[in-house]
């Protein structure tokens, strides 16, 4: 059984689907369990004991149905301590007859890995979408071509060396087994983008509960990414501290009544307290609530807003913005996002269509923009499982045609 589990653990909830690869090449998901998470602050762990105890149960849940999956997790990295920079890595092609090979492409993308990082710092993700052969560039993929010289330009993402190992430590630990690591926008944006919005122009912007990250892509490549210390979370704190409730009844409130856009909210609509938290006392105006609500998200997407013009993108996204992530959910968010950042705006719903689904109601719960992360991490993870297969099969064949060669 060829199985990987997409695992996104995060600071309010852990969020874990089972995918099986097929005979056929297909995809077929089988479960998706969702744990609440402690242990985890501002997308860092800061209590390694909890996590782990939590990650255990999460496991023990997933061996239920295959004791494989937990042995190929691909997990995402929700850090807002991570960097991006452009790099290049130039190679002469080494054969005589002057064609490329895949092994001066692997040359050429490790030269642009050989940057100087502090000792603090380590790689996550080195993305070549560019190669360049002599003078010709825009090349997308040179094998097979002639040249004197490679060039491969590379976005190097790298991350706090201490707070990568710690997640990956706590997954060691509770019994799981790493295969890959993933910056939590792209591999939101994975499940939720078209290739046509990544040509476009667009952001993939994901709301977690601590943290908000974005990726921006153009002319489909990844251009940009980044994160902050703010997220849902802190608008259910503003709302505990407005309306003098506990921080559960504020959660409940944010979602059930609360609005991104005060102005669409009735004056004389109210919200009786003692109904979410009984040592709570009298009403609250939903359009106060709301107001509440709008100024810390105002907040959030004008960094967001001060991100996009330090790459001159502010307002210049036609594909404008997808959201993901459980802080997409609230009532009226794409309106202000459109009023903030002057850009179109969707909730990001993940693309399960090229997947079997193991039963009908996957297809319901799947259907949210919390579950971005974890479908962009299966989507990854099998692609990542079915390339290595082809490549053995490419060895093996290679392997049989040189012995025939050589046999009488």
């Amino acid at each position: 059984m060829r199985v990987a589990l997409g695992l996104d653990v995060g600071s309010s909830s852990i969020k874990a689907i089972i995918g099986e690869i097929n005979k056929d090449g297909s995809v077929t998901l089988h479960r998706v369990l969702k744990f609440a998470s402690d242990g985890i602050r501002k997308g860092t762990i800061d209590d390694v004991a909890t996590v782990t105890r939590n990650l255990s149960a999460v496991f023990g849940e997933v061996k239920a149905f295959s004791k494989d999956a937990v042995k190929n997790i691909y997990v995402s990295l929700g850090s807002p301590n991570v960097h991006l920079q452009s790099s290049r890595g130039i190679v002469a092609v080494s054969r005589a007859d002057l064609e490329i090979y895949p092994d001066d492409v692997s040359r050429a993308r490790e030269a642009a890995e050989s940057i100087r990082l502090p000792a603090n710092r380590m790689i996550i993700h080195s993305l070549t979408d560019e190669f360049a052969i002599d003078d010709i560039s825009n090349i997308k993929d040179p094998i097979g071509m002639i040249g004197n010289r490679l060039e491969a330009k590379s976005l190097i993402i790298d991350a706090f060396a201490p707070a990568v190992r710690i997640l990956m430590r706590a997954i060691e630990v509770a019994g799981g087994g790493l295969s890959g690591m993933i910056f939590n926008p792209i591999a939101s944006a994975r499940s939720v983008l078209t290739k046509n919005q990544k040509d476009l122009g667009v952001m993939a912007l994901d709301i977690g509960a601590h943290t908000t990250s974005c990726a921006v892509y153009q002319e489909g490549k990844l251009m940009h990414t980044s994160s902050l210390h703010l997220g849902s979370s802190h608008i259910t704190n503003d709302l505990a501290i407005g309306l003098k409730t506990s921080i559960g009844a504020a959660e409940n409130i944010k979602f059930s009544f609360g609005s991104a856009l005060a102005k669409d909210v009735p004056l004389r609509e109210s919200v009786e307290l003692v109904k979410f938290d009984a040592n709570a006392r009298g009403a609250a105006s939903r359009r106060f609530i709301a107001e509440i609500i709008e100024v810390r998200l105002a907040e959030i997407f004008e960094f967001i807003n001060n991100d996009l013009k330090a790459i001159s993108r502010a307002g210049q996204l036609p594909a404008g913005v997808v959201l993901t992530g459980g802080g997409a959910k609230l009532p009226g968010l794409t309106d202000l996002v459109i009023q903030e950042l002057r850009l179109p705006a969707r909730i990001g719903i993940p693309d399960v269509s090229m997947y079997k689904l193991a039963s009908a109601d996957l297809s319901e719960i799947l259907e949210d923009p919390e579950y971005a992360c974890a479908i962009g991490l299966i989507s990854w993870g099998t692609e990542k499982m079915l390339t290595s297969k082809k490549v053995s099969l490419n060895v093996t064949d290679w392997a049989k045609s040189l012995v025939d060669y050589f046999m009488p």
